[in-house]
C-alpha cells in the first residue's frame, strides 16, 4: 500500500465524474501496473528515472545495441513475465463491466489489462510477450526466444538485477559475447520485441482505433501516465480539441496539466479500487 494518503473528497470528485460521463475513455500508462511489480518510468517531476528506453533505430542499426538489449532482457524479463494484474486493473475491468468504461487505450505492453478481464483494450505499444522478424514477419513467441538465448548464453542465467519497466534489466557488464541468435525462417532476420521502441511509430490502424475510441467516448480519463511521450499525448489533446472532459488520476507533473477538467494525485490502485466499491459494489480490500 501506498504511503501517499488518499484525499476522499477528491476521489469523491472522481466518482461524479465517471458517474457524469459513462462509458469514458481510460488512457493508461506505467502508473497503472506498479502494483503488479513493474517499475514505472518517471518521478513526480515527468523526468527519467533511469535510463531511457531503446532507441528503434540504433537497435536496428547495432549488432552491439541488440547484445546489450537481449542479455539484459534474459535478465530482466522474468519480472514482467510473471507479473499478474493489480488492483488498477481488475478495478477498469469491473467499471467496463458495469457500463461505466466503454475500453482502455494503453502504453504498457504487460497485457495484464487483458488478463484482468477488461474485453476493449488498445495496446498502443504492442505487447511484449511476442517477438517479430524484421526481415520477414514471422512471429514467435518471446518465452520461446529466452529459451532459445539461455541455450546459447547458460551462464547468464544466474544473473540478478533490478528490473526495469520495459522488460529488460538494470545491468552494466560486458555484452560482447553474448550470442543473439537470428531468425531461422528466413536465415538472416533480427528478431525484436513486437512492441513500438522509441522513436519509432504506433501503426496507423492502431491510432486510428484509439482516436475513435476516444471520438466515441463523452470524457477522457487519464491513468497513471505523464503523457511525457507523443503517442499518449495526442489523445488528451484530440479530446481537448473536440472539448470533452478529461480527468487525470496519477502522482505527480503530467505533460496535459492545463487540459484537465479534474486531477486526481492519489495513489492509483488504491484510488481505482476505492471507485469500483463505490460505483460497482464490487471493489477488493486492499488491507
Amino acid at each position: 500500500m501506498s504511503d501517499v494518503p488518499m484525499p476522499v473528497e477528491e476521489v469523491s470528485r472522481l466518482a461524479d465524474f465517471l458517474t457524469r460521463y459513462p462509458r469514458l475513455a481510460v488512457l493508461t500508462g506505467a502508473g497503472v501496473s506498479t502494483d503488479s511489480g513493474i517499475p514505472d518510468y518517471r518521478d513526480a517531476s515527468g523526468a527519467w528515472k533511469c535510463s531511457p528506453p531503446m532507441q528503434h533505430q540504433l537497435f536496428m542499426s547495432s549488432h552491439a545495441a541488440r547484445q546489450r538489449y537481449w542479455a539484459r532482457a534474459l535478465v530482466g524479463f522474468r519480472t514482467l513475465h510473471r507479473a499478474r494484474p493489480g488492483i488498477a486493473h481488475t478495478a477498469l475491468a469491473q467499471l467496463e463491466t458495469e457500463g461505466l468504461v466503454a475500453g482502455v487505450i494503453t502504453q504498457n505492453v504487460d497485457g495484464l489489462h487483458q488478463k484482468a478481464g477488461s474485453r476493449r483494450v488498445i495496446d498502443l505499444h504492442g505487447r511484449a510477450e511476442q517477438v517479430r522478424c524484421m526481415q520477414c514477419g514471422a512471429l514467435r513467441m518471446r518465452h520461446d526466444l529466452h529459451d532459445e538465448l539461455a541455450e546459447c548464453n547458460p551462464h547468464w542465467l544466474s544473473r540478478e538485477a533490478a528490473a526495469r519497466p520495459d522488460g529488460d534489466a538494470d545491468l552494466e557488464t560486458d555484452f560482447s559475447t553474448f550470442r543473439v541468435p537470428g531468425c531461422r525462417r528466413c536465415g538472416q532476420g533480427v528478431w525484436k520485441p513486437d512492441v513500438v521502441f522509441f522513436g519509432d511509430n504506433v501503426p496507423g490502424e492502431r491510432v486510428a482505433r484509439a482516436t475513435a475510441m476516444v471520438d466515441e467516448a463523452g470524457a477522457l480519463l487519464v491513468v497513471g501516465s505523464s503523457l511525457m511521450v507523443y503517442s499518449g499525448y495526442r489523445f488528451a489533446r484530440q479530446a481537448s480539441r473536440a472539448s470533452k472532459p478529461i480527468a487525470c488520476l496519477n502522482l505527480g507533473h503530467t505533460r496535459a496539466d492545463a487540459l484537465y477538467s479534474l486531477k486526481v494525485e492519489a495513489p492509483v490502485g488504491e484510488t481505482l479500487n476505492a471507485l469500483a466499491a463505490a460505483l460497482t459494489g464490487a471493489g477488493q480490500a486492499t488491507g
